[in-house]
């Protein structure tokens, strides 16, 4: 027995009582590989989910309904690593003479590139992330600004209780919620890339693999450009500044600019410049240490509006530049 049915030209679902049937579909899903059962003709397999626009990752749930394993060798890869996540049941992964045993707090990776075996309980129903090769390839070259030298291999095991991962795990399940509402938020073309891309960037900047600290690397380092563009601030802070003057001391478009500050600094380039200011106010403030130049200093800097810049002041250091002043003469 078998069934097929889309909903929107991406959604996708499936019901197969035969051991080929199972093996072939999945195939599509994820890649050639080898299927395995005690028992054929208890096989019910089921699975559904969504096929996601830009970059063909599926994201979905899948069931055998009875003990199978998967067989993936090194000679036929599969075209995605695959990743997954128990909500019943559990699996194990025996690949490199090791055994990792998951459950519903910790997710496996099949990486491609490796032979492997995974044993999967008749009773197990699992979230299930296939992405493929090239697309995740692309985001890592990406990030770290140069082709791979070789193939993305990850570590197999994946905490979904805590830290990073598991963040990433609730961005898996808050997305698959979405989607089954048919919801058409996330459905629309300028969001679709977007929530692609943070799930591939989030498995990179989460999960352990063989770039991993490379990445981790150049996460704490700032770019050229965006050195380049702090230096162009620090230059002429007390001077007019636009988004355009920073674009142009940066050499990079405004898009990735704005990325960069906010990965580096968490704020855009023209919030760096105010809290640059009212930092460099409040240092000269200290200095001087005379009331009657709060406006001289606040002008200095490029705050024309007084009342404003005393907001910002206090929101930022949580007293006005006059309190400042009071409590320096005080000690």
């Amino acid at each position: 027995m078998s069934s097929t049915a889309a909903n929107d030209g991406y959604g996708i679902q499936a019901s197969r009582h035969d051991l080929d049937g199972a093996r072939d579909w999945m195939a599509l899903i994820c890649g050639p590989h080898g299927l395995e059962v005690r028992h054929p003709g208890d096989v019910r397999f089921r699975h559904s989910g969504t096929v996601l626009r830009s970059t063909a990752c599926t994201l979905g749930y899948v069931e055998y309904g009875t003990d199978v394993t998967v067989l993936v060798r090194k000679g036929a890869p599969l075209n995605c690593y695959s990743i997954s996540l128990p909500l019943t049941g559990e699996q194990k992964l025996a690949m490199r003479g090791r055994l990792w045993s998951s459950d519903e707090g910790k997710g496996l990776i099949v990486s491609p590139e490796e032979t492997q075996e995974l044993a999967i309980g008749g009773n197990c129903r699992k979230i299930i992330v296939s992405i493929p090769r090239p697309a995740l390839r692309t985001v890592l070259e990406t990030l770290l600004q140069r082709p791979l030298d070789g193939a993305l291999v990850f570590q197999p095991d994946m905490d979904a209780a805590n830290g990073d991962q598991a963040a990433w795990w609730r961005l898996v399940k808050f997305v698959l919620r979405e989607m089954e509402q048919s919801a058409p938020l996330l459905n629309h073309s300028y969001l679709t890339g977007d929530i692609e891309h943070a799930l591939l960037k989030g498995l990179l900047l989460s999960q352990p693999h063989n770039y991993f600290e490379e990445l981790a690397t150049l996460r704490s380092a700032p770019p050229h450009y965006l050195r380049r563009a702090r230096q162009f601030i620090v230059d002429n802070a007390r001077n007019d500044i636009a988004l355009q003057d920073i674009e142009r001391a940066a050499g990079v478009s405004r898009h990735r600019l704005f990325d960069a500050f906010r990965q580096h600094f968490g704020q855009s380039p023209m919030a760096f410049v105010r809290r640059f200011r009212l930092e460099g106010a409040r240092r000269d403030l200290l200095e001087h240490r005379s009331e009657h130049n709060v406006s001289s200093i606040a002008m200095s800097w490029g705050f024309s509006h007084l009342g404003r810049f005393s907001s910002e002041y206090k929101d930022l250091f949580g007293e006005t530049p006059s309190q400042t002043l009071k409590r320096t003469r005080v000690r």
